[in-house]
């Protein structure tokens, strides 16, 4: 079984290359920093002297660096050293032109080169219970499935080359806007006397029940619903749910003098996020029943 190397021991790094550890035909690490290194090395990695050192032995590589300057660094290393047939994957979040050169680069040294960016965390990594994006060929995607098996739970393939930084990017997207309404939903929380470390509580409770914004990503189009389908009924309810609390908030925040301008939009803009099609102002209602 070949050996499996990683590059890049950092906080999400150095925790999904101590998952590999476990890997049969043995691991080999490389970083900058001696502390990383020698916490896997007592897990039984061996530390390479140089990314051409690890590259050289080892038949899957795992990259895990911060910038695209160090990734294109790291893969001209590679590119010297691998041996053809191995499979380089990328796990860091770059940017989305970046993953075809990546792939060019390596076809031309006969390497299989993914995207494959991760999300869950430095406690997703340290349980192997990550969500991989995986973007490249069948063959590759095929070739890299045992070690990513390894640091995660939820391995899918995104499609070519680049796919696996789209859907990272997009996720990410979800991500830190949902953190920018969370700040807003904050302060008008604070300006109604409400104890914010248990409103936390409550949020984190009930989107571990109802999936959070995930809840509606059930559709495998963002496109408009057409009438008659499933989701057309249930997503109308949800508006009309949505158009009533966001109504209640925003005449909230303009009493506490709070300014909420990601309800506004969010107001605005909810039925075509949910794929409904423009509302009959006629015989429109914001009447729904709580669940």
């Amino acid at each position: 079984m070949t050996r499996v190397g990683f590059i890049g021991l950092g906080n999400i790094g150095k925790p999904m290359a101590l998952r590999l550890a476990a890997w049969e035909g043995g691991l080999t690490v490389f970083d900058l920093a001696p502390e990383p290194l020698a916490e896997a090395e007592k897990a039984g990695a061996r530390i390479a002297s140089s990314v051409a050192d690890l590259a050289a032995e080892c038949g899957f590589i795992s990259v895990m660096v911060n910038t695209d300057d160090q990734v294109r660094d790291v893969m001209g290393e590679i590119l010297g050293a691998a041996r053809p047939g191995t499979v380089v994957a990328v796990h860091s979040t770059i940017s989305p032109d970046l993953p075809p050169r990546l792939e060019d680069l390596g076809g031309r040294h006969d390497l299989l080169v993914v995207d494959a960016p991760v999300s869950g965390g430095p406690m997703g990594a340290a349980e192997g219970t990550l969500a991989i994006m995986v973007g490249g060929t069948d063959e590759a995607f095929a070739a890299a499935s045992g070690p990513l098996g390894l640091m995660g739970s939820e391995i899918v393939h995104c499609g070519p080359i680049g796919n696996g930084t789209a859907a990272k990017l997009a996720r990410n997207l979800l991500h830190f806007v949902s953190f920018t309404a969370t700040g807003e939903a904050l302060r008008l929380a604070e300006a109604a006397g409400i104890d914010l470390t248990a409103l936390g509580k409550i949020v984190r409770h009930t989107d571990s029940i109802t999936g959070g914004p995930g809840a509606i990503m059930l559709r495998n189009t963002a496109k408009e619903i057409e009438p008659g389908d499933f989701w057309l009924s249930i997503f109308e309810h949800v508006h009309a749910l949505g158009a009533k609390d966001l109504g209640h908030a925003i005449e909230l925040a303009d009493r506490l003098g709070v300014d909420v301008p990601m309800a506004h939009f969010a107001q605005d803009n909810l039925r075509s996020a949910l794929g409904l099609p423009p509302q009959d102002v006629s015989t429109s209602s914001t009447n729904g029943r709580e669940q």
